[in-house]
């Protein structure tokens, strides 16, 4: 595994699709966990099967694929069909993740998990970064990000853990909340911190 992971995390709309790209454009391996949980739950993904066997066949979209619209709808007001995908996802999920990080050439990785906190998944790396804005902020870039209605943004909101929670959980944080040129001078920043610290642990 590489010398050091770090889980990037961070609410709904926080920005953590930026943070990753910025770390990647410095040479940084970045491991997805939305786009690995996209791949299982695509056309002959692995996942779909158990999925289709929970949910029935309206979970699958015409393509073979999840019918992401029709899952988030249920996901995010039942926290019991939440919990039940979940157990079908986060297991793959985590196990692609530790199979791609054991193949990292570089001094660290850097773990993209939106649920880090939610799925108790800390223990898996070595330091925790936050991504960080007020919550109206996040609502409002949510919305014009996806279109979705207020009465989902915050029932999505509300399956996470709140604001304080991340926080007090992080190692190291951003505040995504001003210009992009502070964004890129943190990500600087802390790139070189765990580079550095990556040399340590040697």
């Amino acid at each position: 595994m590489c010398r050091l992971c770090v889980a990037l995390t961070g609410g709904i709309g926080s920005g953590k699709s930026s943070v990753a790209e910025r770390f990647a454009h410095r040479g940084v391996t970045v491991i997805d966990a939305d786009l690995i949980s996209h791949a299982l739950t695509a056309t002959h993904g692995a996942a779909m099967p158990a999925i289709v066997a929970a949910f029935g066949a309206a979970a699958r979209a015409p393509t073979g694929a999840l019918d992401r619209a029709w899952m988030r709808e249920r996901v995010f007001h039942d926290a019991g069909v939440r919990q039940e995908l979940e157990s079908i996802l986060h297991p793959m999920i985590r196990a692609e993740m530790l199979r791609l990080a054991e193949q990292v050439p570089g001094p660290y990785s850097l773990l993209a998990i939106p649920l880090l906190f939610e799925t108790g998944q800390q223990a898996l790396v070595d330091r925790v970064l936050v991504v960080d804005l007020p919550e109206a902020m996040q609502i409002e870039r949510v919305r014009r990000r996806d279109g979705l209605s207020d009465a989902t943004i915050h029932a999505i909101l509300a399956s996470q853990v709140d604001r304080q929670r991340r926080l007090s959980g992080a190692d190291d944080l951003i505040d995504n909340s001003g210009a992009l040129d502070a964004l890129d001078a943190r990500v600087a920043e802390l790139d070189g911190f765990y580079r550095t610290l990556a040399q340590v642990r040697r």
